[in-house]
């Protein structure tokens, strides 16, 4: 039976490994935590200054660090244990959740003091997306990867819905509360993180150095429908970073509070929960290569509806469409990566899949911010959504072999 037989066997399967079953709850309630932490940060900086740039901001005090590190990360995923890794990981988002606390509560009136804990927390990123990408095979058996990809990005998508949600709600109590709530979160996924026991495998001794450093590099740009994969859904969500100015839409176009802006940041992850759980029941066996491009394109017309909405459910649904686009992409390129990547260098492989992540997520919205404060919340966001339709057309011409797959790869 294929690996990706959706006729293999049932979810519950999953469960019986107990290294993927804490991992799973450690990855839920971290994840809760850091999107209840995105809505309280976004709306408080937005009240602070009332800066669609400072939005911007955000996202690049997190890049900055992590595109310096990732790489380093990478290295660090495959020569040491990648649990422990993701426990100090946790640790170091629960510390930057308790100095959030503490500047609120002494009454917090510039945006500064944000942005550097967010470089912390750029930096606990920067080591946790390679080791919690790369630790997945370590897990559950081959037979049941596809389906554990599955599970785990749905456990992702389900996070930005309740986090979100949950997070606007509690934010009309006040940022304090918001961040005493994810510093619980944390701590508990921190202590279910560090049970998590995993089989090393054997892997050869590579000496540091940059060759051994760059070898995740050299790998995705040899494979060519690897760097297609990871490139047109940098690219894509680069230019189509609506979420990112989501506060001010919020705010000044659809005029609604923190929690009609809770739900409106929820709204991309209803649509994603909804097509990781079909994935989950039926993966993707065919076709793979048209539907990342169409998922794409979806993905770009979704937000130029957005953009030129002004009706909350118009907005709402346009985001829902977004999230389960993306998910779609999201999928095809986690799965590439994953069964095209021997595991002595998955970490390393991983790490350079998480510069694009991170480049088309927290760079996307310092872009966003940028030319929403050159052209206006409106034109940023509609031209974002066109140049994402233009990127899936171009990339069909740049990279054939990505078009042309049709099945998944056989895991190394």
């Amino acid at each position: 039976m294929s690996v990706l037989d959706s006729t293999g066997a049932p979810l519950g399967r999953l469960l019986q490994y107990p290294g993927f079953t804490r991992f799973l709850s450690a990855r839920l309630l971290a994840l809760v935590a850091v999107q209840m932490q995105t809505v309280a940060v976004g709306w408080q900086v937005y009240a602070i200054t009332g800066k669609p740039l400072d939005l911007g901001l955000i996202g690049l005090s997190q890049f900055l660090p992590f595109v310096l590190l990732v790489l380093p990360a990478g290295h660090v995923a495959d020569r040491h244990n990648r649990a422990a890794i993701l426990a100090l990981c946790i640790a170091l988002e629960f510390f930057c959740a308790l100095a959030l606390l503490a500047f609120t509560l002494s009454g917090l009136e510039v945006a500064w003091p944000v942005f550097a804990v967010m470089v912390v927390f750029g930096v606990a990123r920067a080591f946790s997306m390679p080791a919690g990408q790369a630790i997945m095979p370590n897990l559950v058996p081959p037979s049941l990867f596809s389906r554990a990809v599955a599970v785990n990005s749905s456990t992702w998508q389900v996070s930005t819905i309740v986090g979100p949600a949950i997070g606007g709600l509690v934010y009309l109590a006040g940022p304090d509360i918001v961040y005493a709530s994810v510093a619980g979160l944390l701590a508990a996924a921190f202590l279910l993180v560090v049970g998590v026991r995993t089989e090393k495998p054997e892997r050869p001794e590579q000496p540091d150095g940059w060759r051994t450093l760059l070898v995740g590099l050299r790998f995705v740009w040899r494979r060519k429908v690897i760097l297609g994969a990871v490139s047109l859904d940098l690219f894509a969500v680069l230019f189509g970073g609506a979420v990112a100015l989501l506060p001010a839409y919020a705010s000044d176009i659809l005029h609604v509070g923190p929690d009609g802006f809770g739900w409106l940041r929820a709204a991309p992850g209803i649509g994603a929960a909804i097509v990781a759980m079909f994935l989950a029941w039926r993966p993707i066996t065919r076709h793979v290569g048209a539907k990342m491009f169409g998922g794409v394109a979806l993905f770009g017309a979704a937000t130029v509806v957005f953009g030129l909405s002004h009706e909350f459910f118009v907005s709402l649904a346009a985001l829902i469409v977004i999230g389960a686009s993306d998910m779609v992409s999201v999928y095809i390129r986690h799965m590439l990566v994953q069964l095209e990547t021997p595991d002595g260098i998955r970490g390393r492989v991983s790490a350079v899949n998480a510069v694009f992540i991170g480049a088309s997520n927290e760079l996307g919205e310092f872009e966003s911010g940028l030319t929403a404060a050159w052209w206006g919340l409106k034109p940023a966001v509609v031209v974002g959504g066109l140049a994402s339709i233009a990127i899936a057309v171009i990339w069909t011409k740049w990279f054939p072999a990505l078009r042309r797959i049709d099945e998944f790869p056989r895991p190394k």
